[in-house]
């Protein structure tokens, strides 16, 4: 069972700090936190006088609750659990514990079947507008939204994904709702992170690359005035994307670029770090080139994201059938389908509904040379994916 230090988690959330306002207020990394939470590093002893003041307690108690290591208790704790007998006791550290939960599954997104996640992250959710109808005071009203407008944005991510990418109306309608919680908690961020998931569903589910393009850019200047590089990186780089859907080379060029520089110069302390994977740059200008018809740049790009990128991911998924896809159409047959066989390996295990829709475009690409045996034999494992 994993170790956990319960009550350092529990002295954050009294005095109604999230892992990432802790991270914020200390200047280090979201995951950092995590990890001292976890108990599988300790804060370094410049940081303990700063922890000691962020959760009110003297530098001595940080030793003791340090010190204080136990298995993790999977039952939810007993101030959320009088929280929902009555409501109107919810406080800062109840919305802390909810978005400590949100993390926990906004975590196990990348590797872990949509399908397996929804149930739960539905239950948060109605959890979470229940304690928003009932709460009083203005701050705990102005957390549980920006609280609600994460559940709104994981329940989108996670309707988007089950369906692969078909149920845009539902998809939709949880990132406009994000939109507006946001707005009614002051959240920059999670608006800006709505409008650019909101922008995914206009550039790959309806083709629009205008719209898009304008979700995207609105994104990005949310993201600039919440001051996250992180962010405003990644939503430059979909402005590319959708630049290079419209077949502008030289508009996508320099976004990739402006995407580049905002990433260089993102701190450890960017709250939205944990957005932006160590591939993300080289997975999306490689998606770029593709579209624009640049099936080689496209190829060495999407090559340097694999190596990037964990097995068991389903952005590993997107990123392998982009490259058979780059492959295939510089007649590299072999080559496309081992990265298709890797595709498939992932969404096996995910489920991960992105990539299956281009794993199967792929499927359709490879028809003229179905007489091959190993396209037969990788066709044959794309029809077991439809079955299951």
């Amino acid at each position: 069972m994993a170790l956990k230090r319960q009550r350092l988690a529990d002295r954050r959330r009294a005095v109604g700090h999230t892992q990432e306002s802790l991270a914020e207020k200390l200047g280090v990394d979201r995951t950092t936190v995590v990890r001292w939470e976890r108990a599988e590093s300790d804060p370094q002893p410049w940081a303990r006088p700063r922890l000691a003041d962020a959760l009110q307690v003297p530098l001595e108690k940080i030793t003791e609750l340090l010190e204080d290591i136990g298995e993790v208790n999977t039952r939810r704790t007993e101030r959320l659990g009088h929280a929902l007998r009555s409501p109107r006791a919810v406080d800062l550290a109840t919305a802390a514990q909810l978005r400590d939960e949100l993390d926990v599954l906004t975590l196990r997104y990348d590797s872990t079947p949509s399908t397996a996640l929804l149930p739960n992250a539905v239950r948060l959710h109605a959890d979470i507008a229940l304690f928003r109808a009932h709460a009083s005071a203005v701050e705990v009203r102005r957390a549980l939204a920006r609280v609600h407008a994460t559940s709104l944005i994981l329940l989108g991510q996670l309707v988007w994904d089950a369906s692969q990418r078909r149920d845009r109306t539902t998809t939709v309608a949880y990132y406009e709702q994000a939109t507006s919680a946001a707005r009614q908690g002051d959240d920059l961020l999670q608006e800006a992170h709505a409008r650019l998931r909101s922008g995914y569903v206009a550039l790959y589910a309806d083709r629009d690359p205008r719209r898009g393009l304008a979700q995207a850019a609105q994104a990005t200047e949310l993201a600039h005035r919440f001051g996250s590089h992180a962010l405003a990186g990644l939503a430059t780089l979909h402005v590319g994307e959708a630049h290079a859907m419209l077949g502008d080379r030289s508009a996508c060029d320099r976004a990739l670029g402006d995407a580049g520089r905002e990433l260089g110069v993102t701190p450890e302390t960017d709250p939205c770090r944990p957005l932006v994977a160590a591939a993300q740059f080289a997975r999306v200008a490689g998606s770029c080139y593709l579209s624009l018809g640049d099936a080689r740049k496209a190829e060495t790009l999407l090559e340097a994201a694999m190596t990037q990128l964990s097995d068991r991911t389903k952005s590993r998924a997107i990123t392998s059938g982009n490259l058979a896809l780059a492959r295939l159409r510089q007649r590299e047959i072999d080559g496309a389908v081992v990265a298709l066989h890797a595709g498939v390996d992932v969404v096996e295990r995910t489920r991960a509904g992105g990539g299956m829709n281009v794993l199967f475009k792929v499927g359709r690409e490879l028809r003229p040379w179905r007489g091959r045996v190993d396209v037969q034999e990788v066709t044959d494992r794309l029809f077991q994916l439809m079955a299951g």
